[in-house]
């Protein structure tokens, strides 16, 4: 399998109490976590970053195992080589488009050797940024703003890309063209990517399989060799029977 988790965490904020015991395992290299807010997506998510240490289970991709509780094994972020874009895309407000791409490669103290700096300039070309390297966030429109934050993620050459609901602050038209415009280089690189979204569209355009996530539990999967096909509609009455 590609993806196979298998965890549960319990969390606790006063006498609120959380417990997400999720378990999915799939093939399909665009994964999405569809659900309510409140659901247990981000925390999956979070998990499969290494920002999360689950109390117990296991997390493997692509036969990487991640974390394995009873093995006593929890690899850390840094080793996991994950990518991850965040919904508010955490962009350094003081550097340049071209900086803040180019900070996932910085090491202290040690300046990008001339490989590296051809990796930004060919990432940024393949996202439409060249012609903006020198702009600081502020000066850029929110679809910049985000293909940037891609940008950053993937310069890194990781091997899986996480993605919390990076498009929630787009326009429709706007998300549904930087969905194709990441479809189209996870396809031409082969990357695996896990999408998290509560937007039955969104879901169905991305992913070739999607686990729907209600109350910490994965409650179904759809998609290729899991019953039901992927669709917005079938998507969108789960989500309304929540």
């Amino acid at each position: 399998m590609l993806f196979d988790l298998a965890i549960s965490k319990t969390l606790a904020a006063g006498s609120r109490r959380f417990t997400l015991d999720a378990e999915l395992a799939t093939d399909a290299s665009r994964l999405a976590l569809f659900g309510p807010s409140g659901a247990g997506k981000s925390l999956c998510l979070r998990a499969l970053a290494g920002l999360l240490t689950p109390d117990a289970g296991r997390i493997a991709v692509a036969g990487r195992t991640f974390f394995d509780a009873a093995a006593g094994v929890n690899l850390p972020a840094r080793a996991r080589r994950v990518g991850f874009v965040f919904q508010h895309y955490a962009l350094f407000p003081h550097l340049t488009l071209r900086q803040n791409v180019a900070f996932g490669l910085k090491r202290l103290l040690r300046r990008l050797r001339p490989e590296e700096e051809a990796r930004v300039d060919e990432t940024l070309a393949a996202f439409g940024l060249d012609g903006l390297a020198c702009c600081r966030p502020r000066e850029l429109s929110g679809g910049q703003r985000q293909r940037t934050a891609l940008a950053r993620a993937l310069v890194t050459r990781p091997d899986l890309l996480l993605l919390d609901e990076p498009f929630s602050a787009l326009d429709a038209p706007l998300r549904a063209r930087l969905r194709a415009e990441l479809a189209a280089v996870l396809d031409r690189t082969g990357l695996p990517a896990v999408l998290v979204t509560h937007d039955p569209e969104e879901a169905a355009q991305f992913a070739q399989a999607v686990a729907l996530v209600q109350r910490g539990r994965v409650e179904e999967m759809l998609g290729p060799g899991h019953g039901r096909p992927v669709s917005a509609a079938a998507l969108a009455a789960a989500f309304d029977a929540s």
